[in-house]
């Protein structure tokens, strides 16, 4: 049986981020059976634009996460908390796999998101609005997997607690059953 092959994409374009650290410990720590793997060039992608998702004329950065997240089998979204929603970043690269309408990369693949903020919430606000754009683009985003952990007060690159959690999480979106191909 081979690897349930996870996306891993970070809502953070800074190189030394928390978010981007902890997709890194998930990438090394990853369960068994579960292979990771980040996205990389979030940040070379344009804005979505209808005028630029021409056949042959995608941008190559948006092709190749499309191209990666179709051979994957789930998404994860590692991303932190910009003013009470998700980043532009993640965002963005939800609104490219999201099209063709009804045809995209993310379609029918299961999808979950985790993450730390320094705030007391963790981020869970745009942990759901992650949740709630990937579903309306096709994603299957079930509301039991989800991660907002408070970087106050504990080092959560250290504490077995937290990471422990983490990887449950990818754990159980491995365990989360893809949509059907359709024929």
């Amino acid at each position: 049986m081979s690897d349930t092959r996870v996306v891993v994409l970070v809502g953070s374009l800074r190189a030394d981020s928390l978010n981007r650290r902890i997709a890194e410990l998930l990438v090394e720590r990853s369960p068994e059976g579960v292979t990771m793997e980040i996205a990389e060039g979030l940040g070379e992608i344009p804005f979505y634009n209808e005028d630029l998702d021409r056949a042959g004329e995608v941008p190559a950065a948006a092709q190749a996460l499309r191209q990666l997240v179709d051979g994957a089998d789930r998404v994860l979204a590692v991303t932190p908390e910009y003013n009470g929603t998700m980043p532009a970043v993640l965002n963005n690269a939800i609104d490219w796999l999201s099209r063709p309408y009804g045809a995209g990369a993310i379609k029918g693949k299961p999808f979950a998101v985790v993450g730390v903020t320094p705030t007391p919430y963790g981020g869970q606000w745009a942990h759901e609005h992650a949740r709630r754009s990937a579903t309306i683009a096709g994603a299957i985003a079930p509301e039991d997997i989800a991660f907002s952990q408070t970087s106050i007060d504990v080092d959560v690159l250290t504490d077995e607690e937290v990471v422990g959690r983490l990887i449950a999480a990818v754990r159980s979106l491995a365990a989360v059953e893809p949509a059907p191909k359709a024929a």
